[in-house]
């Protein structure tokens, strides 16, 4: 506000007096807008934060106990565990490359995930703390991440395909990592992996999410420069569109009940040529294409939204952090556009 008005006491001076009216105008106009600057439109929390660190992807536990985190540090990643209250680490979990787009709870106290250990893709359990034996679910094969795993062990996973044959590994390199549901150079199906090693494509699409029935799954498809959610019973029949706009809704999840499919999108401001220009923010909807709610309201990058068996919901963004959230996590300072773990508290409306 300060150096507005020096700015325009310097100008006025300077300026013909013919222009002097519409200077002041603007110096009016200039000090209204920063008096009714809007602060944040939702209640969000931040949970996390650590010096020099990004914290991504909360998956709260079963239990509600604990949170499973990807954590990058410099060119450094691995999973953590953490307390949900709040956000404080336990342990490590797992700095396996494979594990950092496919970790998942299994139950309360064992998570699984992808690695190439023994020889060959796996999808592999162990103990949520870091420790102890880790056994093999089932050998898998190909271009495979985002697994789930059924009650019966059978799996669920997104395959990559490459679009070029001379193309078959996926570059890393300079990451967005809040982006994962697009793979440069790839086409994306959800396959279905039996114990008998059998397998069945459910459908194109990419980020799929099990119903707390175990009984279908959530997940994203692109139709044009659009992508919407869907949903589908994991022997894949039963395919069913809930979403439809011209915007990307992405990264579904369930609430805790069953009702409600949380997203990420960008159709509070989409744009379809430049997603980087997008506003992205946390969306609800009833789980039969009723009831659209935004959840988030932020100028920040807001993504992969999960809700605890008590209704909290962990996402991660990388909206600005203030001084005082920094003094209250002990620390001195954020770094910009780093990305931590917020949650809020969302009372759902009765569905119509």
């Amino acid at each position: 506000m300060r150096r507005i008005v020096l700015l325009a006491m310097g100008l006025l001076v300077a300026a013909p007096a013919a222009n002097a009216a519409d200077m002041l105008e603007w110096l009016d106009s200039s000090i209204s807008s920063v008096k009714n600057a809007k602060a944040p439109a939702d209640s969000a929390g931040l949970l996390t934060l650590e010096n020099k660190e990004s914290e991504m992807y909360p998956m709260p536990s079963p239990d509600g106990k604990h949170l499973l985190t990807l954590t990058q540090q410099g060119k450094k990643v691995w999973i953590a565990r953490r307390v949900s209250e709040n956000g404080d680490p336990v342990n490590l979990v797992s700095n396996d490359e494979r594990a950092v787009d496919s970790i998942g709870w299994k139950n309360d106290g064992q998570v699984y995930y992808l690695s190439d250990r023994a020889g060959g893709l796996g999808l592999w359990e162990k103990i949520s703390d870091g420790e102890g034996m880790q056994r093999r679910i089932q050998p898998l094969h190909g271009g495979i991440t985002q697994p789930i795993v059924l009650a019966d062990e059978a799996v669920i996973a997104v395959r990559l395909k490459p679009l070029n044959y001379k193309k078959s590994k996926l570059n890393h390199d300079n990451r967005d990592y809040f982006n994962n549901w697009e793979y440069e150079g790839f086409a994306s199906e959800i396959v279905r992996f039996d114990k008998d090693g059998s397998e069945k494509v459910l459908a194109d699409g990419i980020n799929p999410a099990l119903s707390p029935d175990g009984n279908s799954i959530v997940f994203a498809m692109a139709a044009g420069r659009s992508i919407h959610l869907f949903r589908i019973d994991t022997d894949g029949s039963n395919l069913i569109q809930i979403t439809d706009a011209r915007s990307d809704d992405v990264q579904p999840s369930w609430s805790s009940d069953g009702k409600w499919i949380l997203f990420t999108s960008n159709r509070a401001n989409a744009d379809l040529k430049h997603q980087g220009k997008s506003q992205w923010d946390i969306w609800a909807i009833g789980a039969n294409g009723r009831n659209l709610t935004q959840i988030t309201f932020n100028e920040g990058r807001d993504g992969a939204a999960r809700m605890d068996k008590n209704g909290h919901i962990y996402f991660h963004s990388d909206r600005a952090v203030s001084r005082d959230m920094a003094a209250q996590h002990q620390v001195k300072s954020a770094s910009s556009h780093s990305f931590h773990i917020w949650s809020i508290d969302w009372i759902a409306k009765p569905q119509q």
